[in-house]
């Protein structure tokens, strides 16, 4: 009766399982097995994918291989399993610390819930293939314009204080300021030690370049590193760090490798630095060289200077030899003779007018003299008049009796008038002087 009932029950429980993993609860759990088969089923259907990374551990056996694989940019690991059908489609072995992309499918093993990734493909990344790629980041970072010479800004002719990422401890980071100091002694750093190299590198560099972006004291950031293979150089092409560079605000200045270096940062930077001695040669100015650039252009400004004096007083000396200026109260002695002169001419002509006007006047005189009544009376004549004072012109106008005056040359005479004499008449030869 158990035989046959046992189908009948796990129809049952599988009506009452919930469908879904929101439907679970501790009164209607799943079974494990249905957990992983899910798992196991959801998993499958995930594609492979081709990823990159580095070894760091290998471990071969003799029908399978583990390795983990690390991130080239970050700390992140996977454990890979190989078999050896893959394995033997390689030209080389592979080796720990190698550079592989690898075609990873995920697996979960249901028995043991253990997820796995198998390599179904594998092969080495070679020099050539890094050199392809960065090529070709070269070409899609300068088709954005990051490159371009004039997002590129000036460094500072003396910066405050100059940023320094560098490694810990290392000859780039001792060349810079040894040589930066012998350049300007004065000059003062701010260093961030972090990994040049490696898996950190880029994390580390980007990190750094921000902290010193945000300092309102830093002017210029260097970023130096000695020189070394392309692996090593590698992290100085990371794109995220070429991008963080082209955005920051302050200048930087790359100075990777050796002059036959050229990763992408030298590219961006706002400056290149063939050698990290190069880049202390070029953030500071050397302080002998400019003080005798200020000896010369003192000596320069003082001789400008003593020409100008010359000049001016050459000017000077010209201009008071100028009769005007040599004799200054020789213009004033001609005004003065020619207002002497002037007045004399005017002295005599008044003088002469004078005299004209004076002797005209004597002569008028002479005349009015001449003719005065005075004049006539002086000759003999005299002037009769009646007592009124009326004179009296002719014998009619003294009627016999009539009072008269007499006035002669010197005094007058009282006399009364007899009347006409007979006889007479006007005298002609007084008829003009009547």
């Amino acid at each position: 009766m158990n035989d046959t009932d046992q189908p009948h029950a796990e129809d049952s429980a599988s009506a009452t399982t919930p469908g879904t993993a929101a439907e679970t609860s501790p009164d209607r759990p799943w079974p494990l097995r249905m957990l992983s088969e899910k798992l196991k089923a959801h998993i499958e259907k995930a594609p492979a994918a081709w990823v990159e990374g580095q070894i760091i551990e290998l471990n071969r056996r003799a029908n399978v291989s583990y390795l983990t694989l690390r991130d080239v940019d970050a700390e992140v690991s996977l454990n890979v399993t190989l078999f050896a059908s893959v394995l033997n489609n390689l030209d080389a072995p592979l080796e720990k610390g190698a550079r592989v992309v690898a075609q990873l499918k995920p697996d979960f093993w249901l028995k043991t819930g253990r997820l796995s990734m198998q390599g179904r493909q594998i092969r080495t990344v070679g020099i050539g293939d890094l050199l392809v790629r960065i090529e070709a980041l070269r070409q899609a970072l300068g088709a954005e314009g990051l490159f371009a010479p004039e997002r590129k800004q000036a460094l500072p002719l003396l910066p405050q204080k100059i940023g320094l990422i560098t490694g810990r401890n290392s000859d780039a980071m001792k060349d810079v300021l040894r040589n930066a100091g012998l350049r300007w002694p004065a000059v003062r750093f701010e260093i961030r030690e972090v990994a040049v190299q490696g898996v950190n590198s880029v994390a580390q560099v980007r990190a750094a370049l921000e902290e010193l972006d945000a300092d309102p004291e830093v002017d210029v950031i260097v970023i130096a590193r000695g020189g070394g293979s392309l692996e090593d150089l590698l992290g100085f092409s990371n794109e995220s760090l070429v991008r963080a560079v082209a955005a920051a605000s302050t200048p930087v200045v790359s100075a990777i490798g050796h002059e036959a270096d050229r990763p992408l940062l030298d590219e961006v930077a706002d400056l290149r630095a063939s050698t990290p001695t190069d880049a202390a040669k070029r953030i500071v100015p050397d302080v002998a060289e400019e003080l005798r650039l200020m000896a010369q252009a003192r000596f320069q400004l003082d001789r400008a200077v003593q020409n100008l004096l010359r000049h001016e007083r050459e000017r000077l000396e010209n201009i008071r030899s100028r009769p005007a200026l040599a004799e200054p109260d020789g213009m004033i002695l001609v005004r003065a003779r020619e207002l002497q002169t002037l007045r004399l001419r005017s002295f005599t002509a008044a003088s002469g007018q004078a005299v004209r006007h004076r002797d005209q006047l004597e002569h008028l005189r002479a005349r009015v003299l001449a003719l005065s009544p005075q004049k006539t009376l002086d000759r003999g004549y005299a002037v009769v008049q009646q007592d009124d004072g009326r004179i009296v012109r002719s014998a009619e106008e003294a009627p016999d009796g009539t009072p008269l005056r007499i006035r002669l040359a010197s005094g007058q005479l009282a006399a009364a008038s007899q009347g006409p004499l007979p006889g007479t008449g006007p005298d002609p030869s007084l008829k003009g002087n009547r």
